[in-house]
């Protein structure tokens, strides 16, 4: 119904620190946060979605307040949404392939261990695989899936797609914010509006980033 808000991406990089190429300086919710990024893995590096996401996040706390609801992150890449999540007060679980878990945990544990919030755990999840062992719905509920740049030009679209439809029950809210580059990328969204409930949030033009929220369909 609302028109998508159109934004830029805030140039909001501290100066940096330190003189290596690999750690990237933010701020969000008045917290510096250092990200140290791998140019081994495509989930290491900071996508553009993510800074969209953890912008909106930031701006958007009436709306979409995370303080004590239970967030999953699928594909957390460097952490940076969940970290930004975890300091809005979420009780948050990222996720993603077992190669990008260490750097993953190594920059979830530096930028929120000295600080007065819950605990982030750090999980393995491969879309569509093992969910009911790993996460089984009775123990695991969700308030909020987040997802960002988990649709570039790769195979796994459909397990992505099933893997979102596992997480999404009713009352929880998946926000996904993604790079448009491929009719792949426009297709995958086809998909997602035919399973969900799906409103376009925000847009930002210069960088060709679109903001979902999607909620599942109850009958």
């Amino acid at each position: 119904s609302d028109s998508p808000v159109t934004l830029k991406i805030l140039q909001n990089w501290v100066p940096r620190v330190s003189h290596y190429f690999d750690k990237e300086h933010y701020t969000y919710v008045g917290h510096q946060i250092v990200i140290q990024e791998s140019i081994e893995h495509f989930g290491a590096v900071v996508w553009p979605g993510a800074l969209a996401l953890s912008q909106y996040l930031e701006s958007n706390q009436e709306q979409f307040n995370l303080k004590d609801k239970k967030v999953l992150e699928i594909g957390a890449g460097t952490g940076l949404v969940s970290i930004v999540a975890c300091i809005l007060g979420a009780y948050v679980t990222a996720t993603d392939l077992p190669e990008v878990l260490e750097n993953l945990s190594y920059n979830i544990s530096r930028n929120t261990q000295n600080m007065n919030m819950h605990k982030p755990e750090v999980r393995k999840l491969v879309w569509g695989e093992g969910l009911n062992e790993d996460f089984p719905v009775s123990t695991y509920h969700y308030d909020f899936i987040l997802a960002t740049d988990v649709v570039y030009h790769h195979a796994a679209l459909d397990p992505l797609l099933a893997t979102m439809a596992y997480f999404c029950k009713p009352g929880t809210v998946l926000l996904w914010a993604n790079k448009f580059r491929f009719s792949t990328d426009y297709e995958f969204l086809e998909k997602l509006c035919n399973v969900f409930n799906t409103t376009i949030l925000a847009e930002f033009p210069e960088s060709n980033v679109k903001l979902l929220k999607a909620t599942v369909r109850e009958n």
